[in-house]
């Protein structure tokens, strides 16, 4: 499907969260979810994914929506994809040596498992991890995750709650990276000053939207990064109705919550300008 052509001051670059956005936790779509996205994408606005999963585990729901979009942002902006004639590329990889905060948390969670997603998008794990893509990976000793520069770290530990990872990311002194914290115990770590937002804006600028015409919605903390990109541009940062108060905080709409189809309701907001020939 190639996308119709539309009049360049009206489209929008929409950027839309997957787990509790598009999905639930079912990881079926959120009702009415893939109808609005086919309404805003058939009249010519950009949509598509900014997710903290790994671009492996987020293609099939890029082809499930039947998304034309260009650029895909995965891994917490750390990567974003772009469509090639003969498939997808890599365009943009963010590393960082993992060593020294692979360390530290060593030194606090000696009995945590621990991931590392190298440039190429190959990821390397101490043990399993439950609810992970770990497709292509291979298991490896603690040491040998610090030997290339990664585009992210996740350290899981069921042992531990939210409020320990809080703990545990003051003091430890992790100011050299950008992390989130995710709904269960695990610390995702990306490089420093890189987030969906900090994707978004590579691609806005790339395809040459206006500052005010980009949406994104999302329900993690993850997504406080694009809320304020998109806030700060004169945009719309939308909330989903279960999504922690921080993150409705940093927000400047809130929906519904993913079971009652609250992307849907925001799609439904966006205008379908009349498409040229």
């Amino acid at each position: 499907m190639t996308a119709p052509s539309i009049d360049s001051g009206t489209q929008w670059l929409i950027g839309l969260d997957v787990d509790g956005t598009i999905l639930l936790q079912d990881e079926t779509m959120s009702p009415g979810v893939p109808e609005a996205v086919a309404r805003v994408r058939d009249a010519g606005h950009e949509v598509t994914i900014a997710t903290g999963r790994s671009w492996m585990a987020t293609r099939r729901y890029v082809e499930e929506l039947g998304l034309i979009a260009q650029y895909v942002v995965c891994s917490n902006g750390a990567v974003t994809m772009r469509r090639m004639d003969d498939g997808w590329e890599r365009w943009n990889v963010e590393t960082f040596d993992p060593s020294p905060v692979l360390e530290l948390l060593r030194e606090r969670l000696p009995d945590a498992r621990y991931m590392v997603e190298l440039a190429s998008g190959q990821r390397l794990y101490t043990q399993q991890l439950d609810d992970w893509t770990l497709d292509g990976g291979r298991q490896v000793d603690f040491d040998e995750l610090s030997a290339l520069p990664v585009s992210r770290i996740v350290v899981v530990s069921p042992g531990h709650d939210e409020d320990d990872f809080h703990k545990l990311v003051a003091d430890a002194g992790l100011n050299e990276v950008s992390y989130a914290i995710g709904w269960t115990a695990w610390l995702d770590i990306a490089p420093q000053g890189v987030d969906k937002g900090t994707a978004l804006e590579q691609v806005r600028v790339e395809l040459g939207f206006g500052e005010e015409r980009v949406l994104v919605a999302g329900d993690g903390r993850n997504d406080i990064g694009m809320f304020g990109w998109a806030r700060g541009l004169g945009g719309r940062a939308v909330a989903m109705g279960q999504a922690p108060d921080e993150v409705k905080d940093a927000a400047g709409e809130i929906t519904g919550p993913v079971e009652d189809g609250g992307l849907a309701t925001v799609l439904a907001t966006v205008p379908t300008p009349a498409l040229t020939d």
